[in-house]
């Protein structure tokens, strides 16, 4: 995500979120700290990669926490910030507008 400026509000938000998999790694968050392996098999259709970059990416925007234990074998969790909360909860309307609209959006062709 690069530094620029943005013309409204909405622009700066859709930019930090990035696509489907940043909000569905806070939705996962949600119910608080996983690790990677946990994360990834919360997230059917996630490659390990595509994984890695959103999270370094939501670390960079403060959006997650990451936490890594000084134990054998080494230990890394990841959590939501307070910010990642507040993002989070800005779009549970989203998510209640889309299960709402859920049969008519499948059945859009395309």
């Amino acid at each position: 995500m690069k530094k620029r400026a943005y013309t409204c509000g909405l622009d700066a938000a859709i930019d930090v979120m990035g696509g489907k998999w940043k909000v569905l790694v806070l939705w996962s968050l949600d119910d608080g700290p996983l690790r990677f392996g946990e994360l990834r098999r919360s997230l059917p259709g996630i490659s390990e990669r595509v994984l890695t970059l959103q999270l370094r990416e939501m670390e960079a925007a403060g959006l997650v926490h990451r936490e890594v234990y000084r134990e054998v074998p080494p230990k890394v969790e990841y959590s939501m910030t307070e910010l990642g909360r507040s993002l989070l909860t800005a779009l549970i309307p989203l998510g209640e507008w889309g299960e709402a609209n859920m049969k008519h959006i499948e059945a859009i062709p395309g």
